[in-house]
């Protein structure tokens, strides 16, 4: 069967590397940086629709009624059951290019129709709501998006995302926005873009900003009866959630200040390191990440395919080649990692580069 993510397959396949600037998880955190956790999770419970104390607390967090809110299995998960529930086969699904390509291959599993919209380098990644419009058809009943994006980490202006939901609003269709990284936004974050309208749905999880991959705590936020259909589709997705997942995530929300602020300690300082080496690289170019856990460098290359095969087999060290993002010349890295990781990388890096072609 050809791979519905081929990104998705790499990166579960690839080989270990020391110096590994692929994964774009957030440094997982240590019993130090989540103290209790023992003691608040719990093996028995009931969860049918979700934990309700979990839920409570992520509609405290980003200001929802609770039943905007349901529980998906990490981001992935959640990004699954509200296409599941928000498509069905024949319709068209307008996707950003680059895109990551789990939305991709979920639209594509589901039977829909897929159109594209650019988002251009030269304009910094920014999402143009001329380019949306140019692309929706009378079939379009869904459009997906990522902020911070991925790969570039570029954030969609508050007003662009307006014009774009009034835009799925004249035909019918709804806006998906892959929030994973926007809690890693520690300047002027915006809501979350189901705060802004009906229209919106709004997929996040602890994985990316509070390094808390493991516990595959994830949600949509969404309108009433939007949240009420993804519910149902995890009906036969996979029934319920972990009881000691959700409760450990909750104790997670209570010390979400901690979590956050030990996520920004790592993220920013790594992200000016990464500045540095860019500003000391005139073969690179790059949209600085307004936020998240990467960013996407072009390069003066046709295709990074060898760059990053020469790093993980001379250097040790891995980035994801841009081909995975449909944009061949770039490559992506994450600043995610302990900072002697990124420091030893980004050395590797450099020395690659200087090695001329593979």
């Amino acid at each position: 069967m050809t791979s519905l993510a081929p990104y998705m397959e790499w990166a579960k396949k690839r080989p270990a590397v020391t110096y590994d600037l692929a994964g774009s998880n957030l440094l997982s955190c240590t019993a130090e940086d989540l103290p209790g956790y023992r003691d608040a999770a719990d093996l028995n419970g009931s969860n049918p629709d979700g934990y309700p104390p979990l839920l409570e607390a992520i509609a405290r967090r980003y200001g929802v009624p609770v039943d905007c809110v349901a529980p998906g299995s990490g981001a992935g998960g959640a990004n699954f059951a509200a296409i599941a529930a928000l498509i069905r086969p024949g319709d068209e699904v307008l996707v950003e290019r680059p895109a990551y390509d789990p939305l991709l291959g979920a639209v594509r599993l589901f039977g829909a129709g897929v159109r594209r919209f650019d988002r251009e380098f030269a304009d910094g990644f920014a999402l143009d709501p001329d380019r949306v419009r140019a692309a929706l058809t009378a079939r379009t009943r869904l459009i997906v998006l990522t902020s911070p994006h991925n790969p570039s980490g570029a954030l969609c202006d508050a007003a662009a995302l307006d014009e774009v939901g009034r835009a799925a609003e004249r035909i019918g269709a709804r806006v998906l926005v892959d929030e994973v990284y926007l809690d890693s936004v520690y300047h002027d974050r915006p809501t979350p873009a189901a705060t802004r309208g009906g229209v919106f749905v709004s997929t996040n999880s602890l994985t990316k900003a509070y390094g808390l991959s493991g516990l595959r705590t994830g949600w949509v936020l969404a309108e009433p009866a939007v949240a009420e259909a993804v519910r149902r589709v995890r009906d036969v997705m996979d029934g319920v959630g972990s009881i000691p997942s959700d409760t450990v995530a909750l104790h997670a929300f209570r010390c979400i200040e901690r979590l956050e602020s030990r996520a920004r300690s790592l993220l920013e300082p790594n992200l000016a390191l990464l500045a540095e080496f860019m500003a000391a690289r005139p073969e690179l170019e790059w949209v600085r990440p307004a936020g998240g856990n990467v960013a996407f460098p072009r390069t003066r290359m046709a295709d990074t395919r060898a760059l990053a095969d020469r790093l993980e087999r001379e250097h040790d060290t891995a980035i994801v080649p841009g081909s995975f993002f449909e944009m061949p010349s770039h490559f992506r890295i994450a600043f995610s990692c302990a900072r002697a990781t990124l420091e030893g990388g980004l050395v590797r890096l450099g020395r690659a580069l200087d090695a001329g072609p593979a």
